[in-house]
């Protein structure tokens, strides 16, 4: 009986709405579909190709609320939670970036089967990266936004690595410790990367907050650092294969910086890129109108030739 008990309790954990409902960008809805064998929370608004919005950590779909509505009036935008953060359910595995892949390859087959322009960022740009790699027929153009390629990561703090990857991927500790100082720790950590320091305001933080705080938020949140090591295995295997799609490459100043576009150079034929002059990680809140401009001129139609 307990091992039914424990899996329900779980799965429901994730279905309790909080007291406060998330402000939505006006015209936009919020819905939840059966994929991948997952419920996964969205938000949609807009009319237009399918353009899909992937979050990263320590945040939701509601890193995108700026420039959604900007999108929305080219694009039909789709921002979902990634498995096990924000209202999406939370499961005991699937965090690597291949089963992530898989559940945003249901997404777009459910909402009308692609190919759709991909956009992500931070550990959503991870699983855009390997979407791009096994789901090719589902993406017709593919955004990178202040990430790195999983097993391009310097993650020894010794030779200019960012210490928290040691600390998230570590079994327990990450949870024991931040128990309670959810907010604390998610606004620190925000405040650590960001470049214009009030860009994510304290409303966007207590939303993040809210959620990663709820029973097993954390752990869902560390998981997807656990699976680093297995995503560069799993990447390692696609090294001769290059992306059938364009690239846009977008950082900030303060974040990645060139990185993420040399990361790139032998991965594709056709890669734009572009910085953020003054933006550090989180482009899409440090510098949402840059990102949109980007976007529009990266995923407009190419011009039809006159006919002579």
């Amino acid at each position: 009986m307990k091992k039914l008990i424990a899996p329900l309790l779980l799965a429901l954990s994730c279905l309790i709405v909080p007291a406060q409902a998330t402000p939505l960008p006006k015209g936009a809805q919020s819905g939840f579909a059966q994929v991948n064998g997952i419920q996964m929370h969205y938000v949609k608004m807009g009319k237009g190709p399918l353009l899909i919005l992937l979050h990263g950590w320590p945040q939701t779909w509601y890193e995108w609320h700026q420039v959604m509505p900007m999108l929305a009036e080219k694009f039909t935008v789709v921002a979902p939670d990634l498995r096990g953060l924000g209202l999406s359910e939370k499961t005991r595995s699937g965090y690597d970036k291949h089963t992530i892949a898989d559940d945003i390859a249901a997404l777009i087959r459910h909402l009308g089967g692609g190919p759709a322009f991909v956009v992500g960022h931070d550990m959503g740009g991870k699983a855009a990266y390997v979407l791009g790699l096994i789901h090719p027929e589902l993406v017709a153009k593919l955004v990178l936004v202040d990430c790195m390629p999983p097993g391009t990561e310097n993650m020894d703090s010794a030779k200019g690595g960012m210490w928290h990857y040691g600390f998230h991927m570590a079994a327990d500790f990450p949870e024991m410790l931040t128990k309670h100082r959810e907010r604390e720790y998610i606004s620190a950590q925000i405040k650590q990367w960001a470049h214009q320091k009030q860009a994510i305001t304290l409303q966007a933080i207590d939303e993040y907050a809210k959620y990663y705080a709820r029973p097993g938020g954390m752990t869902a949140g560390f998981n997807y650092y656990r699976a680093l090591l297995d995503d560069a295995q799993f990447v390692a295997a696609y090294a001769d294969k290059k992306f059938a799609m364009p690239i846009l490459a977008v950082a900030g100043r303060y974040g990645v910086a060139d990185k993420l576009s040399k990361a790139l150079q032998a991965k594709a034929d056709t890669i734009t890129s572009a910085i953020a002059e003054d933006s550090g990680h989180f482009v899409p809140e440090e510098a949402p109108v840059f990102l949109v401009e980007q976007l529009s001129n990266f995923l407009a139609p190419a011009p039809i030739p006159d006919i002579p």
